[in-house]
């Protein structure tokens, strides 16, 4: 009888005939050790037992052994696989599995095992469902507030483009900060971004602080995919006419050959020259650095976020 060898399922079917972009040496200021602490096995180890999925793991994070070593994770949910094809991203893509009923309980599990002050949950697109996701998300908040309910929530999630009503069902959740990243430059957008829309993300943004004008609305964008400076700092002005709190800018890294190419490397320099415009604008808080992400000292930012609005407030009362 003769055995079958299981076909290794293609992360990325899309991009396989895409001609290859040759990977850049990247420079000494981008380079982080590979991950030994004992306490990030442990994190990989109560990760793989409630059968959840990071994206730390799954976007090839720079900074998952830093994090991991804190007991820091970001919880990807709704699957391993994505409906959308971006040219950045290393989440697999193609068609996903039905949603896991159990998953909120096993997210809200992690959290309190991990004794998490401050939480960041993901998801993959999932334009396969009726609401996109929302439910979902809105379960997994539930479920955490009941196990941890002094541990805050951030979420980053998908755009819900043409899901009417799935934003509201979100927000009506209340998380404690609501993060949906706009990437890139709007003119990178059909090259990079491919199955959204610039302007319903940003849109999506305002509309959060329309429902619920008290919760925290983050952002971030890569730099090094081929944006100017001027259109990055066009960027930060739309982000602040839709009264985002918090923007995050990190230096864009080309996870395989069949990715987007890096245009250039960022310098540290021109980062804390962003980072200081960024304020200017009146940004509540900033982290800009080559290895920023999403959610990269999320928990300690959130603290800085909420003193840097009771600050606001309070020089406010006193005008």
């Amino acid at each position: 009888m003769n055995e079958t060898t299981p076909i290794k399922r293609v992360r990325h079917p899309e991009k396989v005939n895409r001609p290859d972009n040759p990977i850049q040496r990247k420079p000494s200021w981008i380079r982080v050790k590979a991950p030994v602490s004992k306490t990030y096995h442990e994190t990989r180890e109560l990760m793989r037992g409630l059968n959840l999925t990071t994206v730390c793991e799954e976007a090839a994070c720079p900074n998952i052994g830093e994090c991991w070593s804190k007991k820091h994770a970001t919880m990807m949910i709704m699957g391993e696989i994505c409906t959308r094809a971006c040219a950045f991203c290393n989440v697999s893509t193609g068609k996903p599995n039905p949603l896991d009923p159990f998953e909120p309980f096993n997210v809200a599990a992690a959290v309190k095992k991990l004794g998490l002050n401050h939480v960041v949950i993901t998801s993959v697109d999932r334009d396969d469902l009726k609401d996109g996701g929302a439910q979902h998300f809105a379960d997994v908040i539930k479920a955490i507030r009941e196990a941890a309910p002094t541990t805050t929530i951030e979420i980053l999630t998908p755009d819900f483009l043409k899901k009417p009503g799935a934003l509201e069902i979100v927000v009506a959740a209340k998380p404690d900060v609501f993060n949906h990243n706009l990437e890139t430059v709007p003119k990178l957008y059909p090259s990079v971004r491919p199955g959204a829309r610039y302007y319903h993300s940003l849109r999506l943004l305002e509309r959060v602080k329309e429902i619920d004008p008290e919760m925290f609305t983050k952002s971030g964008l890569m730099v090094g995919l081929g944006e100017t400076k001027d259109e990055v700092l066009q960027v930060m002005d739309d982000m602040r006419v839709a009264d985002i709190d918090f923007i995050t800018i990190g230096q864009y890294l080309q996870p395989t050959v069949k990715h987007h190419a890096i245009d250039r490397f960022v310098t540290p320099d021109e980062f804390a020259a962003l980072e200081k415009q960024a304020y200017a604008k009146g940004f509540l808080m900033v982290s800009a650095s080559p290895l920023t992400r999403s959610s990269h000292h999320a928990g300690e930012d959130f603290a800085r976020l909420k003193a840097a609005r009771e600050r606001s407030v309070a020089a406010r009362a006193h005008v």
